[in-house]
Protein backbone atom coordinates (compact mmCIF):
# COMPACT_ATOMS: atom_id res chain seq x y z
CA UNK A 1 0.00 0.00 0.00
CA UNK A 2 2.73 2.15 -0.88
CA UNK A 3 0.41 4.25 -2.69
CA UNK A 4 -1.18 5.30 0.14
CA UNK A 5 -1.69 8.19 3.05
CA UNK A 6 -1.72 8.39 6.99
CA UNK A 7 -5.15 9.36 6.52
CA UNK A 8 -5.95 6.16 5.16
CA UNK A 9 -4.26 4.03 6.51
CA UNK A 10 -5.19 5.36 9.82
CA UNK A 11 -8.95 3.49 10.20
CA UNK A 12 -6.49 -0.26 9.41
CA UNK A 13 -5.01 -2.65 11.37
CA UNK A 14 -1.52 -3.49 9.16
CA UNK A 15 -0.67 -7.22 10.10
CA UNK A 16 2.21 -9.23 8.38
CA UNK A 17 1.25 -12.47 6.86
CA UNK A 18 3.33 -14.35 9.58
CA UNK A 19 1.25 -12.37 12.10
CA UNK A 20 -1.95 -12.95 10.29
CA UNK A 21 -1.52 -16.44 9.41
CA UNK A 22 -1.48 -17.32 13.30
CA UNK A 23 -4.69 -15.95 13.91
CA UNK A 24 -6.49 -19.06 13.46
CA UNK A 25 -5.92 -22.46 12.09
CA UNK A 26 -8.32 -25.16 11.87
CA UNK A 27 -5.45 -28.15 10.84
CA UNK A 28 -7.13 -28.71 7.26
CA UNK A 29 -6.23 -28.33 4.50
CA UNK A 30 -9.62 -27.95 2.45
CA UNK A 31 -7.36 -28.25 -1.67
CA UNK A 32 -4.82 -30.00 -3.15
CA UNK A 33 -2.56 -27.90 -5.23
CA UNK A 34 -4.24 -29.48 -8.38
CA UNK A 35 -7.34 -28.32 -7.21
CA UNK A 36 -5.85 -24.28 -6.54
CA UNK A 37 -4.45 -24.85 -10.06
CA UNK A 38 -8.00 -25.10 -11.30
CA UNK A 39 -9.49 -21.98 -9.50
CA UNK A 40 -7.08 -20.12 -10.15
CA UNK A 41 -7.25 -17.35 -12.90
CA UNK A 42 -4.86 -17.90 -16.30
CA UNK A 43 -1.37 -16.47 -15.08
CA UNK A 44 -2.36 -16.36 -11.15
CA UNK A 45 -0.74 -17.62 -8.99
CA UNK A 46 -1.74 -19.44 -5.56
CA UNK A 47 -0.30 -22.35 -3.28
CA UNK A 48 -1.86 -24.48 -0.44
CA UNK A 49 0.67 -22.57 1.88
CA UNK A 50 -1.57 -19.10 0.36
CA UNK A 51 -4.43 -20.92 1.47
CA UNK A 52 -3.51 -22.07 4.56
CA UNK A 53 -1.60 -18.69 6.13
CA UNK A 54 -4.10 -16.23 4.20
CA UNK A 55 -7.40 -17.49 3.35
CA UNK A 56 -8.27 -19.91 5.81
CA UNK A 57 -8.11 -16.95 8.51
CA UNK A 58 -9.83 -14.74 6.30
CA UNK A 59 -12.85 -17.30 5.72
CA UNK A 60 -13.18 -17.42 9.76
CA UNK A 61 -13.00 -13.89 9.93
CA UNK A 62 -15.77 -13.75 7.74
CA UNK A 63 -17.40 -16.26 9.35
CA UNK A 64 -17.51 -13.99 12.37
CA UNK A 65 -19.24 -11.06 10.65
CA UNK A 66 -21.82 -14.00 9.67
CA UNK A 67 -22.64 -14.56 13.03
CA UNK A 68 -22.78 -10.97 13.80
CA UNK A 69 -25.24 -10.10 10.40
CA UNK A 70 -27.11 -12.57 11.49
CA UNK A 71 -27.81 -11.79 15.17
CA UNK A 72 -28.54 -8.33 14.31
CA UNK A 73 -31.22 -9.17 12.05
CA UNK A 74 -33.02 -11.79 14.71
CA UNK A 75 -32.35 -8.65 16.77
CA UNK A 76 -34.39 -6.33 13.84
CA UNK A 77 -37.15 -8.98 14.71
CA UNK A 78 -37.33 -8.77 18.10
CA UNK A 79 -37.72 -5.15 17.91
CA UNK A 80 -40.45 -5.03 15.42
CA UNK A 81 -42.62 -8.20 16.66
CA UNK A 82 -42.41 -9.70 13.45
CA UNK A 83 -40.18 -12.31 11.77
CA UNK A 84 -37.92 -11.11 9.60
CA UNK A 85 -36.37 -13.63 7.24
CA UNK A 86 -32.56 -13.69 7.10
CA UNK A 87 -31.29 -11.86 3.94
CA UNK A 88 -28.23 -13.37 1.96
CA UNK A 89 -24.93 -12.24 3.25
CA UNK A 90 -22.71 -10.40 0.27
CA UNK A 91 -19.21 -10.31 -0.17
CA UNK A 92 -17.56 -7.53 -2.57
CA UNK A 93 -14.42 -8.42 -4.06
CA UNK A 94 -12.89 -5.12 -5.70
CA UNK A 95 -9.52 -4.71 -7.28
CA UNK A 96 -7.56 -3.31 -10.55
CA UNK A 97 -7.65 -5.48 -13.76
CA UNK A 98 -4.83 -8.32 -13.57
CA UNK A 99 -4.68 -8.12 -9.62
CA UNK A 100 -6.47 -11.28 -8.89
CA UNK A 101 -10.30 -10.65 -7.99
CA UNK A 102 -11.51 -13.73 -10.16
CA UNK A 103 -9.26 -16.13 -8.25
CA UNK A 104 -9.41 -14.74 -4.72
CA UNK A 105 -13.46 -14.75 -4.98
CA UNK A 106 -13.02 -18.30 -6.64
CA UNK A 107 -11.21 -19.37 -3.92
CA UNK A 108 -13.84 -17.42 -1.20
CA UNK A 109 -16.35 -19.92 -2.70
CA UNK A 110 -15.08 -22.68 -2.85
CA UNK A 111 -13.70 -22.17 0.93
CA UNK A 112 -17.08 -20.89 2.23
CA UNK A 113 -18.55 -23.69 0.23
CA UNK A 114 -16.22 -26.56 2.06
CA UNK A 115 -16.03 -25.10 5.20
CA UNK A 116 -20.64 -24.46 5.70
CA UNK A 117 -21.54 -27.32 3.24
CA UNK A 118 -24.97 -26.41 4.23
CA UNK A 119 -24.71 -22.94 2.82
CA UNK A 120 -25.21 -22.30 -0.61
CA UNK A 121 -22.57 -19.61 -2.11
CA UNK A 122 -22.80 -17.95 -5.45
CA UNK A 123 -20.66 -15.67 -7.27
CA UNK A 124 -20.82 -13.07 -9.92
CA UNK A 125 -18.98 -10.90 -11.77
CA UNK A 126 -20.16 -7.11 -12.50
CA UNK A 127 -18.97 -7.72 -15.81
CA UNK A 128 -22.18 -9.18 -17.26
CA UNK A 129 -23.53 -5.36 -16.60
CA UNK A 130 -21.38 -4.28 -18.86
CA UNK A 131 -23.42 -2.38 -21.58
CA UNK A 132 -23.02 -4.38 -24.78
CA UNK A 133 -20.21 -3.04 -27.32
CA UNK A 134 -23.07 -2.40 -29.54
CA UNK A 135 -24.22 0.17 -26.94
CA UNK A 136 -20.97 1.44 -26.16
CA UNK A 137 -20.14 2.66 -29.56
CA UNK A 138 -23.63 3.97 -30.39
CA UNK A 139 -22.42 6.13 -27.43
CA UNK A 140 -18.87 6.67 -28.27
CA UNK A 141 -17.46 5.42 -24.97
CA UNK A 142 -16.22 1.72 -26.26
CA UNK A 143 -12.51 3.41 -25.71
CA UNK A 144 -13.26 3.74 -21.97
CA UNK A 145 -14.64 -0.01 -21.27
CA UNK A 146 -14.55 -0.62 -17.49
CA UNK A 147 -14.96 3.46 -16.50
CA UNK A 148 -17.80 3.92 -14.31
CA UNK A 149 -20.05 5.28 -17.07
CA UNK A 150 -19.76 1.61 -19.15
CA UNK A 151 -21.54 -0.16 -16.29
CA UNK A 152 -25.33 -0.52 -16.17
CA UNK A 153 -25.71 1.00 -12.30
CA UNK A 154 -28.98 0.35 -11.90
CA UNK A 155 -29.18 -2.59 -13.31
CA UNK A 156 -26.63 -3.86 -10.96
CA UNK A 157 -28.30 -2.05 -8.11
CA UNK A 158 -31.39 -3.69 -8.85
CA UNK A 159 -30.55 -6.74 -8.96
CA UNK A 160 -28.53 -6.58 -5.40
CA UNK A 161 -31.92 -5.29 -3.90
CA UNK A 162 -33.97 -8.65 -5.45
CA UNK A 163 -31.31 -10.76 -4.22
CA UNK A 164 -31.76 -9.18 -0.50
CA UNK A 165 -35.42 -9.05 -0.58
CA UNK A 166 -34.91 -12.95 -1.53
CA UNK A 167 -36.19 -13.12 -4.89
CA UNK A 168 -36.50 -16.28 -6.47
CA UNK A 169 -34.55 -17.51 -9.81
CA UNK A 170 -33.14 -14.13 -10.82
CA UNK A 171 -31.27 -13.67 -14.31
CA UNK A 172 -28.24 -11.80 -15.03
CA UNK A 173 -26.38 -11.40 -18.35
CA UNK A 174 -23.35 -12.71 -18.99
CA UNK A 175 -20.10 -11.44 -20.40
CA UNK A 176 -17.63 -13.16 -22.60
CA UNK A 177 -13.65 -12.19 -21.73
CA UNK A 178 -13.25 -14.57 -25.85
CA UNK A 179 -15.68 -12.46 -27.70
CA UNK A 180 -14.56 -9.36 -25.28
CA UNK A 181 -18.46 -9.04 -25.14
CA UNK A 182 -22.01 -9.45 -23.12
CA UNK A 183 -23.44 -12.62 -25.20
CA UNK A 184 -27.09 -12.53 -26.37
CA UNK A 185 -29.77 -14.52 -25.13
CA UNK A 186 -27.55 -16.09 -22.39
CA UNK A 187 -28.19 -15.53 -18.10
CA UNK A 188 -26.62 -16.73 -15.45
CA UNK A 189 -29.21 -17.74 -12.56
CA UNK A 190 -29.25 -16.75 -8.97
CA UNK A 191 -31.03 -18.66 -6.72
CA UNK A 192 -31.87 -17.23 -2.89
CA UNK A 193 -27.98 -18.21 -2.08
CA UNK A 194 -27.02 -18.17 1.76
CA UNK A 195 -23.96 -16.31 0.27
CA UNK A 196 -23.37 -14.08 -2.46
CA UNK A 197 -19.75 -13.08 -3.36
CA UNK A 198 -19.84 -9.96 -6.38
CA UNK A 199 -16.77 -9.78 -7.91
CA UNK A 200 -15.35 -6.36 -10.51
CA UNK A 201 -13.69 -3.54 -10.41
CA UNK A 202 -16.30 -1.30 -9.36
CA UNK A 203 -17.86 -3.21 -6.39
CA UNK A 204 -16.76 -0.38 -3.98
CA UNK A 205 -17.16 2.98 -6.22
CA UNK A 206 -19.40 6.25 -5.86
CA UNK A 207 -22.62 6.11 -7.59
CA UNK A 208 -22.65 8.29 -10.19
CA UNK A 209 -26.13 9.69 -10.12
CA UNK A 210 -28.07 6.70 -8.02
CA UNK A 211 -28.61 7.73 -4.64
CA UNK A 212 -27.33 4.18 -3.14
CA UNK A 213 -24.25 2.82 -3.35
CA UNK A 214 -23.51 -0.77 -4.74
CA UNK A 215 -21.39 -1.49 -1.29
CA UNK A 216 -24.68 -0.54 0.53
CA UNK A 217 -25.70 -4.33 -0.15
CA UNK A 218 -22.69 -5.95 1.21
CA UNK A 219 -21.87 -7.27 4.60
CA UNK A 220 -18.12 -7.76 4.41
CA UNK A 221 -15.44 -6.32 1.40
CA UNK A 222 -12.14 -7.05 -0.10
CA UNK A 223 -10.23 -5.22 -1.82
CA UNK A 224 -7.40 -7.23 -3.81
CA UNK A 225 -3.78 -4.68 -4.13
CA UNK A 226 -0.41 -4.55 -5.40
CA UNK A 227 1.60 -1.78 -7.35
CA UNK A 228 0.77 -0.35 -10.32
CA UNK A 229 4.00 -1.68 -12.17
CA UNK A 230 3.27 -5.15 -11.00
CA UNK A 231 -0.12 -4.73 -12.32
CA UNK A 232 0.93 -3.93 -15.64
CA UNK A 233 3.45 -6.73 -15.79
CA UNK A 234 0.81 -9.26 -14.51
CA UNK A 235 -1.69 -7.87 -17.35
CA UNK A 236 0.92 -7.82 -19.72
CA UNK A 237 1.60 -11.58 -19.02
CA UNK A 238 -1.68 -12.41 -19.26
CA UNK A 239 -2.58 -10.77 -22.57
CA UNK A 240 0.29 -12.49 -24.25
CA UNK A 241 -1.02 -15.88 -22.37
CA UNK A 242 -4.63 -14.85 -24.24
CA UNK A 243 -2.60 -14.92 -27.28
CA UNK A 244 -0.81 -18.09 -27.15
CA UNK A 245 -4.35 -19.97 -26.47
CA UNK A 246 -6.81 -17.82 -28.73
CA UNK A 247 -4.56 -19.23 -32.54
CA UNK A 248 -7.09 -21.54 -33.03
CA UNK A 249 -9.80 -19.49 -32.49
CA UNK A 250 -11.29 -17.36 -35.25
CA UNK A 251 -14.11 -16.31 -33.40
CA UNK A 252 -11.84 -14.47 -30.04
CA UNK A 253 -11.40 -11.00 -29.33
CA UNK A 254 -7.81 -11.97 -29.38
CA UNK A 255 -7.78 -14.14 -32.64
CA UNK A 256 -6.83 -10.77 -34.33
CA UNK A 257 -3.89 -9.68 -32.20
CA UNK A 258 -2.85 -13.71 -32.11
CA UNK A 259 -2.27 -13.97 -35.68
CA UNK A 260 -0.48 -10.66 -36.09
CA UNK A 261 2.93 -9.64 -35.33
CA UNK A 262 3.44 -10.27 -31.75
CA UNK A 263 5.48 -7.33 -30.91
CA UNK A 264 2.47 -4.78 -32.28
CA UNK A 265 0.02 -6.41 -30.26
CA UNK A 266 2.26 -5.97 -27.26
CA UNK A 267 2.60 -2.35 -27.97
CA UNK A 268 -1.25 -2.19 -28.05
CA UNK A 269 -1.73 -3.71 -25.01
CA UNK A 270 0.86 -1.52 -23.05
CA UNK A 271 -1.01 1.56 -25.15
CA UNK A 272 -4.21 -0.09 -23.48
CA UNK A 273 -2.48 -0.29 -20.04
CA UNK A 274 -1.44 2.84 -19.68
CA UNK A 275 -4.35 5.28 -21.53
CA UNK A 276 -7.52 2.87 -19.87
CA UNK A 277 -6.61 0.51 -16.59
CA UNK A 278 -3.89 2.48 -15.39
CA UNK A 279 -6.03 5.90 -15.67
CA UNK A 280 -8.95 4.06 -14.46
CA UNK A 281 -6.75 2.52 -11.81
CA UNK A 282 -5.81 5.45 -10.20
CA UNK A 283 -9.17 8.04 -10.98
CA UNK A 284 -12.01 5.77 -9.40
CA UNK A 285 -10.64 2.28 -8.28
CA UNK A 286 -8.05 2.84 -5.83
CA UNK A 287 -9.58 5.94 -4.16
CA UNK A 288 -12.51 3.12 -2.94
CA UNK A 289 -9.42 1.01 -1.43
CA UNK A 290 -10.38 2.71 2.00
CA UNK A 291 -13.60 1.36 1.91
CA UNK A 292 -13.11 -2.18 2.49
CA UNK A 293 -12.91 -3.97 5.41
CA UNK A 294 -9.79 -6.14 4.49
CA UNK A 295 -7.20 -5.40 1.96
CA UNK A 296 -4.85 -7.91 0.43
CA UNK A 297 -1.70 -6.81 -0.45
CA UNK A 298 0.36 -8.99 -2.89
CA UNK A 299 3.72 -8.67 -4.06
CA UNK A 300 5.90 -10.82 -7.14
CA UNK A 301 4.53 -13.92 -7.92
CA UNK A 302 0.74 -12.72 -6.57
CA UNK A 303 2.16 -13.51 -2.67
CA UNK A 304 0.07 -11.63 -0.09
CA UNK A 305 3.18 -10.00 2.24
CA UNK A 306 0.37 -8.36 4.46
CA UNK A 307 -3.37 -7.70 5.23
CA UNK A 308 -5.10 -4.41 6.18
CA UNK A 309 -7.95 -5.11 8.98
CA UNK A 310 -10.85 -2.01 8.81
CA UNK A 311 -10.89 -0.64 12.80
CA UNK A 312 -14.38 0.79 12.78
Amino acid sequence: MKESNMQETMNFYQIPREQWQGFYTNGMMPFTQEELDNIKSLNDRISVQDVEDVYVPLCHLIHLYMKEFESLTLSKGLFLHRYVKMPPFIIGIAGSVAVGKSTTARLVQNLLSRLFPRRTVQLITTDGFLYPNEVLEARGILDRKGFPESYDMEALINFLNAVKSGESEIKIPVYSHEVYNIIPDTFEIINQPDILIVEGINTLQLPANQQIYVSDFFDFSIFVDAQPDLIEKWYLERFESLLDTAFQKPNNYYYQYAIGDRGEAIKMAKEVWKNVNLKNLHEYILPTRSRADIILHKTKHHSIDEVFLRKY
